[in-house]
């Protein structure tokens, strides 16, 4: 996820246009502005690489999964189906809302199991939510045929696999909405920020104004705006979107990079006896950021993380007792630790996560690695980073 290291004079000059301005703000200072419109220009143009109708910038991935939730009426009570991996935004997210998280087990692809998914499923489900964790995606198909069937909807969690592809479109524009981090570590970055797609107008109307107060900004006059519904403040800045502008831009350069670095360290430990590879569904291509694969066992696992950080392999994760983004480590979840009362809809419907089995997850997470790539290497770097790995793993089986 490399978007900082590709910092230079495209984003220098898009920063300075606001510096110059000196409107940080992306709403109103019409006159003071130079005509600079960062946010709403960066909203243009993801849109149509995302090849969707509607786009809206906000100040982070883990506000564009509340504003989404949001734009779809999805509030106190209503039940979120997300996997057990992922980000603890996730859940955050939903619980923001008095929505209630529901946590399923994943299969080989790291993500959501369609079968766990409809199993879960009650007359309070409102949303399915894959997370296409690691840079690569849910079985987009099974789930949209659930979420058919049931009448929910679908919202894709993309903010780990951006410049991923499903069956031939962007990765969080095959659901009714989708949603994207552009944080310091994400495949291109705004510092901070995040975006909700659709080609839903009502859903994006909705959002719109959520992410700002409820204002309609209906005319050229802020302070003459009604406000149709609550809201809150999820804005992104014009220096923030100034950097995604520039990023955008780079983005089909860091994807091949990504791909042509990936396939040098894949194609070193593939013949490697029990090292096996996550699957990608069929029609789907990854954005290439994380090389994840499978040990033949848990113990071997662990092995095989500290042999590879030995090794200098740097950015090398083994998401099992990883604090973010595995059910083990979320203790503040399982035990509802909030500095405030919860709501009761999430007190009463909560499973019971200290006694939830989710074996089948830690099948597949307990022998899962990651290994981050990344675009600042030179060619020989990644060459003897691949060797590195395959001595390594070798030395583990």
């Amino acid at each position: 996820m490399p978007g900082f290291e590709v910092f230079g004079a495209e984003e220098r000059k898009q920063v300075n246009d606001v510096l110059e301005t000196g409107i940080l703000m992306r709403y109103g200072f019409d006159g003071m502005r130079n005509n600079h419109w960062k946010a709403k220009e960066f909203e243009a143009a993801f849109a149509k690489r995302m090849q969707v109708n509607h786009c809206q910038l906000v100040s982070s991935g883990t506000a564009a999964l509340t504003v989404a939730l949001a734009s779809a009426g999805i509030g106190a009570g209503d039940e979120v189906i997300m996997p057990t991996f992922t980000f603890v935004a996730s859940f955050e997210s939903i619980m923001m809302l008095g929505a209630v998280p529901v946590l399923v087990d994943i299969d080989d692809t790291l993500t959501l199991d369609p079968v766990a998914v409809e199993a879960a499923i009650t007359p309070r489900t409102r949303c399915i939510m894959p997370v296409h964790m690691c840079g690569s995606m849910a079985d987009l198909k099974a789930l949209k045929s659930i979420c058919d069937k049931y009448n929910l909807i679908l919202l894709e969690d993309a903010c780990q696999a951006l410049g991923g592809t499903y069956d031939g479109k962007p990765l969080g524009s095959y659901g009714d909405l989708g949603c994207f981090s552009f944080d310091f570590v994400k495949t291109i970055t705004c510092g901070e920020g995040g975006a909700v797609i659709s080609n839903f107008e009502q859903y994006m109307i909705h959002a719109d104004q959520y992410q700002d107060h409820g204002h309609d900004h209906v005319g050229n006059d802020r302070g003459a705006e009604t406000h149709p519904t609550l809201g809150y403040n999820f804005r992104i800045s014009e220096l923030n979107a100034a950097v995604g502008i520039a990023q955008l831009a780079k983005m089909d350069t860091i994807l091949d990079i990504q791909k042509t670095n990936y396939t040098l360290m894949r194609n070193a430990i593939a013949g490697i006896p029990g090292v096996s590879f996550r699957r990608v569904p069929e029609t789907g291509v990854e954005n290439y950021s994380f090389l994840n694969f499978f040990m033949p066992s848990e113990e071997k696992a662990k092995k095989a993380h500290a042999a590879l950080l030995e090794a200098g392999v740097d950015g090398s994760f083994y998401w099992y007792t990883n604090n973010w983004h595995y059910i083990n480590g979320w203790e503040h979840l399982r035990n509802l630790k909030s500095l405030g009362r919860l709501p009761s809809e999430i007190k009463t419907q909560m499973q019971d996560l200290n006694n939830t089995d989710f074996s089948k997850s830690d099948h597949w997470m307990g022998r899962t690695i990651s290994c981050l790539v990344k675009v600042g290497w030179t060619e020989e770097e990644v060459k003897q980073r691949a060797a590195n790995m395959k001595a390594a793993l070798e030395q583990v089986i």
